[in-house]
């Protein structure tokens, strides 16, 4: 803990300097959290010391080689940088900018070459990948404009639907509402029915001129009706015949006494029926 401490504060004084170091609460685990600061911060000036040692060295090795390249000119040649023309400094000056940009190792024809021949291939590569990218971005484009237009055409389903059925939904209550006004209405005249039907009974009236004995006799009557129809069509082709008098006379005696039978049950039933019928102004309903 103590060594660690001493560590601690030498770290502290080299990074501060002259400054004071700030107060900060002296514990264990203070102590370890400074202690490993100080270990990845001295780690890392020691990792850019020798960066910076070995950029010296290539700085150095460069300027050596520099030189020696110039000596080397200078001697063979007679050929220095103050020797050339302005156009020429700047065609070397247009060399090395090239070979710095195109990053070779030298500024050889073939090391140029390479280099342009690898720029060629990647931009060779990058067209490519961009055409894919275009077409892509076609499809997608497609795709997107044909979601807008169905996402369009479904809003506009939506919106009908919704309208159909607040229509719906209208037409229905007002169905409920009609459904339930009939509904109390019939009980209205269920109740009013039995309530005349109770009176009617109090004062005597027979069951026979109810509204069910009425309707069923109304029922009989046009059973009758309709068996009448095709004795009449048999008599008036009876009364057609010309051939046998006598015979044709007996079947109309016989119709005709079939059909008056059938009149009088027809006459007596309508008779019973007007007469069972209570004046208006004996009936009164509540």
């Amino acid at each position: 803990m103590e060594g660690k401490l001493q560590r601690v504060t030498l770290w502290l004084k080299k990074v501060f300097g002259d400054q004071p170091i700030p107060q900060y609460e002296v514990n264990a685990k203070t102590i370890d959290i400074l202690y490993e600061l100080a270990e990845h911060n001295e780690a890392r000036d020691r990792d850019i010391s020798l960066l910076i040692d070995d950029m010296k060295q290539k700085a150095a090795e460069y300027e050596a080689e520099a030189n020696y390249l110039q000596d080397l000119l200078t001697e063979s040649l007679d050929f220095s940088l103050t020797s050339l023309s302005s156009e020429g400094t700047g065609y070397l000056n247009e060399l090395v900018n090239s070979a710095m940009t195109l990053e070779t190792k030298d500024t050889s024809l073939a090391s140029f070459i390479s280099a342009i021949n690898d720029l060629t291939w990647d931009l060779y590569d990058t067209e490519s990948k961009n055409r894919e990218m275009e077409l892509e971005l076609i499809s997608i484009k497609k795709k997107l404009t044909a979601a807008l237009v169905l996402e369009k055409r479904l809003q506009e389903d939506l919106k009908k639907t919704e309208e159909h059925l607040e229509v719906e939904k209208a037409k229905a209550e007002s169905r409920s509402q009609n459904l339930k006004f009939l509904k109390d209405k019939s009980e209205d005249f269920k109740i009013r029915i039995k309530a005349a039907e109770e009176q009617l009974s109090a004062t005597g009236l027979d069951q026979s001129l109810t509204h069910q004995s009425l309707v069923n006799l109304s029922e009989k009557l046009a059973e009758l009706e309709q068996e009448i129809v095709p004795l009449k069509t048999k008599l008036e082709s009876y009364l057609d015949l010309t051939p046998n008098p006598s015979l044709a006379q007996v079947k109309i005696e016989e119709a005709k006494r079939e059909l008056d039978a059938l009149e009088a049950e027809f006459s007596s039933q309508l008779d019973m029926l007007t007469l069972s019928m209570p004046e208006p102004s004996k009936l009164r309903f509540t």
